[in-house]
């Protein structure tokens, strides 16, 4: 199976032959991947060397002469190293991109802390409009990057990762899914966390979500899965930082009483570097790590 980012460049490169409006713009990361499309189309693949403030800064001059530029980078430089650049070109401008990462949380473990991004989603939270993708197969990613990049002149960014679940989910963008229904409590899995929570919840009697868009954030289904259980407790299982989505789904559930369990990345650096396989566990975000947790929160 090849990985999401194999999948956005041969589904980005489909898409500037068939849409005028779109550009792409790299710094160096995935430009392989690019080659023939460069030669198709030159002034609409732009790569602007290892210069990520340059990247989104392009991007949005791009965006002011109306193109939908598609932005890419690992998120550790997408997001966070150029984010003034993310909150003024992108946000204060009022123009629209969409951003396309790799690398996930910790799928580039070896590369050390310059090479993580537990953080992005939190960080793009504190900005305005923008919606979020997080694909837990490479079916679902090309599906949501087709609808980001005719998704208007909106924000969008899309968080692609190493990390995949065995089979594709049905990819309705602002939509939670409902995999799995039961009584005791609800588990929201995030984008790759899916398998590891189905196994992790297998004989329980939990209602399990799933989100491939987190942003917007639906309250409606989280709201009416909740409503359903014998108890109003929910549990958000998140690749990324833990407690991202709390403050959403504390809305979302404002006039009933409730608790929350936000399982995710852990604050604390990891210093030994490992595999990416050694972060999840480490975190507990694997099954055993998983099971553990949601037990211990669920149990009356």
């Amino acid at each position: 199976m090849d990985t999401m980012r194999d999948r956005f460049g041969t589904v980005a490169g489909r898409l500037l032959d068939e849409d005028p409006r779109l550009a792409v713009v790299l710094a160096v990361i995935s430009g392989d991947r690019f080659k023939d499309a460069a030669k198709a189309h030159p002034d609409r693949v732009i790569d602007v060397g290892i210069r990520e403030q340059l990247l989104v800064s392009v991007a949005g001059g791009m965006a002011l002469t109306g193109l939908r530029p598609l932005v890419h980078t690992f998120a550790s430089f997408l997001v966070e190293r150029p984010f003034e650049q993310v909150k003024l070109d992108l946000n204060h401008q009022g123009v629209g991109a969409v951003l396309v990462s790799a690398g996930a949380s910790y799928d580039i473990a070896a590369g050390g802390r310059t090479h993580q991004s537990p953080g992005d989603v939190a960080l793009l939270d504190t900005l305005d409009g923008w919606t979020v993708h997080v694909p837990g197969h490479p079916d679902e990613a090309e599906a949501l990057l087709r609808h980001a990049a005719a998704d208007g002149d909106n924000l969008v960014y899309v968080r692609l990762s190493d990390q995949t679940n065995l089979a594709p989910q049905p990819v309705s963008p602002g939509r939670f899914q409902v995999v799995r229904e039961g009584r005791a409590g609800v588990v929201l899995a995030v984008g790759p966390m899916l398998d590891a929570v189905l196994e992790a919840t297998s004989g329980r009697d939990v209602t399990v979500l799933y989100a491939s868009t987190v942003r917007p954030f639906d309250a409606a289904t989280v709201r009416e899965a909740v409503a359903r259980a014998a108890a109003p407790d929910l549990v958000l299982v998140e690749p990324y930082l833990a407690g991202t989505s709390a403050d959403f789904a504390g809305r979302a559930l404002a006039d009933v009483p409730h608790r929350v369990l936000s399982l995710g990345t852990r604050r604390e650096e990891l210093r030994r570097y490992g595999s990416p396989r050694d972060h999840i566990a480490a975190h507990g975000l694997d099954a055993a790590g998983l099971r553990e947790r949601i037990d211990g929160f669920l149990r009356p």
